[in-house]
């Protein structure tokens, strides 16, 4: 049981520590689904993006303002800032600010590597997902372990992007023996800041708010996970809401054991606050099938299944 409750733990850092699998991003554009909570955002899934900026446009432009010169910040990027903190334009302004001197400074070459790759996988109006891999940050070292056999993104039908990941699948000390935990936590903001553009370009373009729903399936976890590998999830979890907020929403914990399933209540307080407020224990028999998760991005009639799932078991 205590060897469980702390892959629990990783897995809790896991799903705000996204890993740049990419792959099958591209979704079909069909109607909005907006009774969904993202539990976090402060929108509804599907909620219409013109909607979210009328009822926010006072602090949208007021952040505008304080957009140092030179820096390139959408009305979208704002807009998560403001809808991070409603009713407090001064603390908006000042979670932006923070995130701009990092995206200037220490994270400067995270944020220019994603913005260029992302540009490389979209040229040709798909999705090519080397590029991405190619460009993460120590990819020659972290990308034979962070495979999309164990991490993927791909997406529902109305376009919300889905994290998935198998921890079981990931030989975080064999990782670590070769990487350090700073190497890592780069890898892993690399893939925040690929989301965060590839959900604000969505949110633009199809009028609809794109979310980050994270899909965490524990089937064959039997460990505890690498305590340095446990050190630079936490390192870029804590980063999360601060760089990237109002952009995740519900967090699925998918196919827990039976033993456990009883202890449920018991279990949310090994998550961080941000997380519990959003977070869903289920069952999910598509997903728990699968040997690998490659197949989400190859096999059109197992991802259709599996996203017809994934709406079935939001909130």
């Amino acid at each position: 049981m205590t060897m469980m409750l702390r892959c629990l733990a990783l897995a809790s850092a896991l799903l705000v520590a996204p890993a740049t699998s990419f792959l099958g991003i591209n979704a079909r554009k069909t109607r909005s689904n907006t009774r969904l909570h993202a539990g976090g955002p402060g929108y509804k899934i599907g909620a219409k993006t013109e909607g979210v900026l009328i009822n926010n446009r006072f602090v949208v432009d007021e952040l505008a303002k304080a957009v140092p010169d030179g820096v390139d910040m959408t009305e979208i990027n704002l807009l998560r800032f403001a809808l991070a903190h409603p009713d407090d334009e001064r603390a908006a302004e000042k979670a932006l600010l923070k995130a701009i001197k990092w995206r200037q400074t220490t994270g400067k070459h995270i944020v220019d590597s994603a913005r260029e790759a992302v540009a490389k996988a979209t040229a040709d109006g798909g999705w090519d997902n080397e590029p991405v891999r190619d460009a993460a940050p120590h990819g020659d070292l972290i990308n034979d372990f962070i495979t999309p056999k164990a991490v993927i993104t791909t997406s529902t039908a109305d376009g919300d992007l889905v994290y998935v990941i198998r921890a079981s699948q990931i030989d975080d000390k064999a990782m670590m023996d070769k990487v350090s935990v700073e190497q890592v936590c780069d890898f892993f903001l690399y893939a925040k800041e690929v989301h965060n553009i590839i959900a604000n370009q969505r949110s633009a373009t199809t009028g609809r708010m794109c979310s980050v729903i994270f899909a965490n399936d524990i089937v064959g976890v039997r460990k505890a996970p690498d305590k340095r590998f446990s050190q630079a999830l936490t390192s870029s979890s804590d980063q999360y809401e601060s760089l990237y907020p109002s952009l995740a929403g519900p967090t699925m914990i998918l196919n827990l054991p039976l033993i456990l399933q009883a202890f449920v209540g018991l279990l949310k307080p090994l998550f961080p606050k941000s997380v519990q407020e959003r977070l869903v224990f289920k069952r999910a028999p598509v997903l728990a099938r699968m040997s690998e998760l490659t197949p989400l991005a190859t096999d059109p009639t197992l991802k259709r299944n599996f996203q017809r799932e994934v709406v079935s078991l939001l909130p």
